[in-house]
């Protein structure tokens, strides 16, 4: 099946069809159907091919996503749902790299975060995703709207455990409190955000890193959030209680915290070392440079398009790989 298509010349007012090309291209109907779709076993010259090619390309053709979505039974779309945090570096990463693999796949990722008022309706009732994956477990009403929408396969299902290249995030905090455990630190403190969207979040490591520190026979560090205004008594009164070392929910709470402490006369890492989260350009590039949790955002989204593809039977699952590591570089 061809499928109508929009033209790209500005100002056009209808659409290209398949007749349009093939009268252009002097041939039938059916030839530019077989051409367009790569139907296999035609008998078509290569010069017959090429001309109905340039005539598509010099009109603007472009696949009509629901036509072919209609033909195919699949609109070969990957619907990622995202919470309401802001876009990081690590998630960009991520998601690119699970774009470029779905592709290879011949499908498109779609990012969609849900919206928060009831007047719009999510994005999967909407686009027909063939698969719809999900970062944070969903909610019941959106596991009764996913089921009422036909998707075909939701990732995870109501009730199961999230994807393990999910879980394994959570083992940043772990490292991060061992390796300032490693400097001979032994009171600590979570520098948790301002970013009201990432409390959830933020709360979550908190836990991890109190739960590892009392593993260690630590007590639990103490939670601060960081803001502008009182970053600068927060820092004094971590150096005033015996406080050295600060596990900070990403890389930017964690060069807010090193820079009020240099600022505040301290020296870093000897009064303070802060160790921060994603290895985020800025890790690198500050200075001091910051000690951080790597992500690598290539092999998750990867792996993420991997454990789509073989919910949706095009493949063995793909093997599971550590995907966080510390570097230690001079806050620490």
């Amino acid at each position: 099946m061809v499928e109508n298509v929009e033209k790209q010349t500005p100002g056009a007012g209808r659409r290209v069809t398949a007749a349009d090309i093939a009268r252009a291209a002097g041939v039938s109907r059916a030839t530019v159907g077989f051409v367009l779709n790569d139907t296999p076993g035609q008998t078509i010259s290569e010069a017959t091919r090429r001309r109905v090619l340039d005539e598509a390309e010099r009109q603007g053709y472009r696949p009509h996503s629901a036509a072919r979505a209609l033909a195919s039974g699949s609109s070969r779309i990957v619907l990622v749902v995202l919470p309401d945090w802001p876009m990081g570096f690590s998630m960009r990463t991520t998601l690119e790299a699970a774009s470029l693999a779905l592709q290879e796949q011949g499908r498109t990722l779609v990012s969609h975060t849900p919206p928060r008022h009831a007047a719009a309706r999510p994005l999967w009732e909407v686009l027909d995703p063939e698969a719809v994956l999900g970062f944070v477990p969903f909610t019941d009403e959106q596991a009764r709207s996913l089921r009422a929408s036909g998707v075909r396969r939701v990732l995870p299902e109501p009730g199961e455990p999230l994807p393990g290249f999910l879980a394994d995030l959570a083992e940043g905090p772990r490292l991060q409190v061992e390796h300032l455990v490693g400097r001979g630190h032994r009171r600590l403190a979570f520098a948790a955000p301002g970013e009201e969207r990432v409390r959830s979040l933020a709360e979550q490591r908190a836990r991890t890193a109190a739960e590892h520190a009392v593993r260690l026979g630590l007590e639990p560090p103490q939670v601060h959030t960081l803001r502008t205004e009182n970053v600068a008594d927060t820092v004094h009164t971590w150096h005033r209680s015996g406080i050295t070392g600060v596990v900070a929910y990403n890389d930017d709470t964690a060069a807010l915290a090193v820079g009020t402490a240099l600022r505040a006369g301290l020296r870093v890492p000897e009064d303070l070392a802060v160790i921060g989260h994603d290895d985020s350009p800025i890790a690198s590039l500050f200075v001091p440079s910051l000690s951080t949790v790597h992500l690598d955002g290539e092999a998750l989204g990867r792996h993420l398009a991997g454990i789509t593809l073989q919910a949706l039977g095009g493949g063995p699952a793909p093997e599971p790989s550590s995907t966080t590591s510390l570097v230690a570089r001079e806050s620490s």
